[in-house]
């Protein structure tokens, strides 16, 4: 018999045991919530081992629960995690051995242009220097004023206030990560006691590693937003310049180079060696957006989704 919330999330948790973090985080969010909502109506003169236990009969057991959350899961994986061909294994989300492709290599090498997930990455990474630059202006001026007016009597309310953003931005981010690089994130925010003084809650804001593995994410952003944007638009230029440029040198009569003392058009044998290099390096530029979006993808389920 279950005699307390904790022990309840505790078996909760072992049964979840080997799922997606992500999964389980949402689990015990929602259980917490519902145990502690349901049992703070409950008047001090009951039993409450007795009136948790019919609370835990209407909510389900541990086992009933996670198997619920499993069912669940299977069917609203990340839209653009459909492409990992994961499909639902007896107790968690696990991936299954990928047939063999028997394509040929150049049909495998180009298909890349048709997958949803290299293009959602790609788009993650050209939009993370714009996230970035928000999230470390945000967590350094939070920080700075915060720390300068924490004496004051409104420090406290400002730093709360700033801590409470930290997580929601964390999880708005979290939900970007899985639309675009189809990584599973939480759905939901992680459930905090209502029934504390302000005080109280601020100081376990405060001491809980998710917060501050939040800010960590965030500062990280802005420096790897910066990397990924210059390193995506000059590989894009490029290619697109090695597409376009020589046609155009020939049709119009632009030079491809200029130099101060002579310029260089392009001539007639080079343009489809040209084009070729182009649309090899765009092609070579979306897998590296795929294999750069998912180690992203890592990175931010590493920090963001604390259990």
């Amino acid at each position: 018999m279950i005699n307390s919330i904790e022990e309840y999330l505790s078996e909760l948790r072992k049964e979840l045991s080997g799922s997606d973090r992500a999964t389980i985080q949402d689990a015990l969010s929602d259980a917490e919530e519902y145990l502690r909502t349901a049992m703070s109506n409950v008047p001090s003169d009951r039993m409450q081992s007795e009136t948790l236990a019919l609370v835990i009969e209407k909510y389900g057991t541990p086992a009933e629960v996670a198997a619920a959350y499993k069912q669940i899961e299977s069917r609203t994986l990340p839209t653009l995690a459909v492409e990992d061909k994961t499909e639902p294994g007896p107790s968690v989300i696990t991936p299954q051995p990928v047939v063999k492709d028997n394509r040929p290599f150049l049909v495998r090498f180009f298909r890349v242009f048709a997958e949803p997930r290299a293009w959602g990455a790609l788009l993650y990474l050209m939009l993370a220097m714009v996230t970035g630059i928000f999230y470390f202006t945000w967590v350094v001026t939070g920080l700075s004023v915060s720390s300068g007016l924490i004496i004051l009597i409104v420090g406290l309310p400002i730093a709360g206030l700033f801590l409470l953003s930290v997580r929601g931005i964390a999880l708005v981010e979290g939900r970007l990560v899985e639309a675009l690089l189809g990584v599973r994130m939480p759905r939901r925010p992680r459930y905090s006691v209502k029934n504390i003084s302000i005080w109280q809650r601020f100081k376990n804001m405060l001491v809980d590693k998710h917060t501050w593995f939040s800010m960590i994410y965030m500062l990280l952003q802005m420096p790897l937003g910066i990397v990924y944007f210059t390193a995506f638009i000059t590989l894009i230029s490029v290619s697109l310049w090695l597409i376009f440029w020589p046609i155009a040198s020939i049709a119009i009569g632009w030079p491809v180079f200029v130099t101060p003392n002579q310029d260089y058009y392009a001539t007639g044998w080079l343009v489809p060696l040209t084009i070729v290099a182009g649309g090899l390096l765009l092609t070579v530029t979306m897998h590296l957006a795929k294999v750069i979006g998912k180690g992203h993808g890592t990175l931010a389920k590493a920090l963001l989704v604390r259990l």
